[in-house]
């Protein structure tokens, strides 16, 4: 071969090796991850336990699947325009990240498969057909939230006998979910003779003047209601409920790790390792319609003795006795 001919050939060669790249990216799946969460150590929380369940269907972000993420950072309108800019862009399959997301994606789309977290039950919310076959494009995972309303009322009156006066925040923008958990919870208080304040928070301004209004309201315990607004903010809350000296339980490990009293609800990880497993398996050719949606009914109780200490607590034996954990 000639120099000159060896010349073009290898110039061409080269040329052709940025095209060839962009047909293997190109030629990637994308997954559209749509959440209310803002992109926080919580999202990075839930993220990490989301790639794990992707990994164990053999795929890794930017290798062989990529992944446009939205995120709505507690700003519930902004969820119909990012969902529908994910349809727009063609995605392979979108991720449903918290409950207000999934019935927007669910609008946005009757034919991308949708793979869900949520709390709560996707047939009564009229999202799939049943549990076990939940048709048409979506399934997901579901975990028990404001069930455990009433019960984490009751575990506070055990820890905190004395106190005749309890606080349950919602955020009031989740309307249907806030609604819900107040008349159970304020049921499940009348019934052992407790007086309970709503208090509501939806924004940052919100909490400050929530936890504020405890002492004048003689507030002694606070159940936290489970909302995605409340989940990215696992840090501020334990730190406001120590400033204020006031007993709280929320729903994650996240909460009492950071310094909350206790926290008792489902595995939040776990339950988007799993999301990332279904993304995979359906990646790989399974319909969402015959993949059954996953319950996750086991509950954890976490139960921080350091922050029980700092508010002069002592946590009755058959307590701790129940605790998956007890952090010291």
């Amino acid at each position: 071969m000639k120099r000159r001919e060896f010349i073009t050939l290898l110039g061409g060669a080269v040329a052709a090796w940025p095209l060839a790249a962009r047909a293997q990216q190109a030629a990637m799946p994308v997954i559209g991850f749509l959440s209310a969460y803002p992109h926080d150590s919580f999202a990075l929380y839930i993220l990490e336990a989301f790639h794990r369940g992707l990994k164990e269907l053999g795929y890794s972000e930017g290798r062989n699947v990529a992944i446009e993420y939205r995120w709505s950072a507690d700003e519930y309108d902004r969820l119909p325009a990012f969902a529908a800019d994910l349809v727009r862009s063609g995605v392979s399959v979108i991720v449903a990240s918290t409950s207000p997301a999934v019935p927007v994606a669910k609008a946005a789309s009757s034919t991308i498969p949708i793979v869900f977290s949520m709390g709560g039950d996707p047939v009564r919310g009229n999202l799939v057909a049943s549990l076990s076959r939940p048709g048409g494009n979506l399934t997901g995972v579901t975990t028990l939230n404001v069930e455990l309303g009433p019960k984490r009322l009751e575990l506070m009156h055990e820890l905190v006998p004395t106190t005749t006066v309890l606080g349950l925040l919602i955020n009031p923008t989740n309307f249907a979910q806030s609604e819900i958990l107040s008349r159970d919870v304020q049921a499940a208080a009348r019934s052992v003779g407790l007086e309970l304040h709503v208090l509501r928070a939806s924004t940052e301004g919100d909490l400050d003047a929530a936890f504020e209004s405890l002492s004048q309201l003689r507030v002694g315990a606070l159940v936290i209601g489970a909302d995605a607004f409340f989940n990215s903010r696992s840090e501020q809350l334990a730190a406001l409920a120590l400033r204020y000296a006031v007993p709280a339980i929320y729903q994650y490990r996240p909460f009492a790790a950071a310094g909350g009293l206790m926290s008792y609800g489902g595995n939040i990880a776990e339950s988007y390792r799993q999301v990332g497993v279904y993304v995979g398996r359906i990646l790989k050719g399974e319909n969402p319609a015959d993949l059954p949606v996953q319950q996750f009914a086991k509950i954890e109780l976490i139960i921080n003795l350091k922050t029980a200490k700092a508010l002069g607590l002592t946590v009755p034996i058959t307590l701790l006795g129940r605790a998956d954990e007890v952090i010291e």
